[in-house]
């Protein structure tokens, strides 16, 4: 794989994204990667995990491509939307329990992607987490809404979806964006090991309890299958 790199630690699925030169941003080719290493995780059989990193200490993820998505055809960004809301779909509703080590800076659509994660941790001590999609003009889909919706309590996403305010590890954690943080040294363990524990879980019934989670969601992906 060009920008990413998934390998398997004991029963966790560990999904690195490389591309830090790119700041890790989207492209159709990139969502093209990801789904297909999602295909390898979901085609496991038994009882694991997913945990999605980055090898680069300032970016976990810095959303869409802007300069490469202004310089294709008109048509690339209905494409690239829908390839979008297709694989945070996927994440969301993935039959095994997700977390994201956010290791860096996780701006526009790499935020909203994080909150499709079953649990987010972020570093104390390092990056930025921001909706920036109101600044950039870049409006969220009724999909990503659906999923931005169980992030937090409504106050927190307002301001955060209306205004693109960028809030680090601390502020994160005091508005429920994240579950936990931790200073950049100790992250990559802590949330290896908070995956490791979720891949014990069974399977199915984490599933079906994540899915109700979720119905929301899962309502407007089968409307949309009519």
């Amino acid at each position: 794989m060009a920008t990413m790199n998934l390998t398997k630690e004991g029963s966790v699925y560990v999904l690195t994204l490389t591309n830090g030169v790119e700041q890790n941003t989207m492209t159709l080719d990139w969502t093209a990667e990801f789904q297909a290493a999602l295909d390898e995780v979901a085609a496991a059989e038994g009882n694991a995990a997913l945990m999605v990193t980055s090898d680069d200490p300032k970016f976990w993820s810095n959303g869409i491509n802007l300069p490469w998505l202004l310089a294709q055809p008109k048509d690339c960004f209905p494409k690239l939307a829908k390839q979008l809301d297709d694989l945070f779909v996927r994440i969301a509703l993935l039959d095994m329990p997700t977390v994201a080590c956010l290791v860096g800076h996780t701006f526009a659509g790499a935020a909203v992607m994080s909150t499709c994660f079953d649990f987010r941790l972020m570093r104390e001590d390092r990056g930025f987490f921001c909706f920036s999609e109101v600044d950039v003009r870049v409006p969220f889909t009724p999909l990503m809404h659906e999923m931005i919706s169980t992030l937090a309590d409504y106050p927190s996403l307002r301001e955060l979806m209306l205004t693109g305010k960028r809030i680090a590890g601390p502020e994160a954690l005091a508005m429920k964006v994240v579950s936990a943080i931790y200073t950049g040294d100790v992250l990559p363990a802590k949330a290896m090991e908070l995956a490791d524990f979720l891949s014990k879980k069974d399977r199915a019934t984490y599933t079906s309890i994540k899915r109700g989670l979720r119905k929301g969601l899962v309502a407007m992906v089968e409307a949309q299958k009519k």
